[in-house]
């Protein structure tokens, strides 16, 4: 069990216009299509913690409040394979229950079905690092997972 729990699991992804975004606990993953044979010095990105920003070859791709905070410091693109601009957002709040309705305000929102899915798969990720002993990526969740499952902290001494 030394792969990450999504690695193991899979992602819940959400399509856009422009590629898709997924969530784990901790970080907010976006995937942008760009032109083939893009270069690193065709891309602005400007990442902050509630706004982003990102043009490649002057063309505005994606711009907006962020549906919640991140830490600033611990933003990240990059440019693969000269075709996919990757950009790795840390969650402020870093609970099973912060579970992005959209990426931004108002925009680019998961369908009910991609929602409860991501929900699902927060609320499984949760259990895992709560019980690092045993394997969670195959569960299935059913019941109380809004919110991040059911609040177990009252049952410990």
């Amino acid at each position: 069990m030394s792969a990450p729990f999504e690695e193991r699991s899979g992602v819940v992804p959400c399509g856009t216009p422009w590629g898709r975004w997924y969530q784990t606990l901790e970080e907010v993953f976006i995937e942008v299509r760009v032109p083939p044979g893009t270069r690193a010095k065709d891309v602005r990105c400007s990442l902050r913690s509630r706004h982003i920003s990102l043009a490649v070859c002057g063309q505005e791709l994606l711009q907006g409040k962020l549906f919640d905070s991140t830490v600033t410091d611990e933003g990240t693109w990059t440019l693969e394979d000269r075709q996919m601009i990757r950009i790795v957002l840390m969650k402020t709040n870093r609970d099973a229950g912060n579970c992005w309705t959209s990426l931004l305000e108002n925009e680019y929102a998961a369908d009910p079905w991609v929602q409860d899915q991501m929900q699902r798969k927060l609320t499984l990720e949760r259990f895992q690092r709560e019980n690092p002993g045993f394997d969670f990526s195959g569960a299935e969740i059913s019941g109380n997972y809004s919110k991040g499952g059911p609040d177990f902290s009252s049952l410990e001494n």
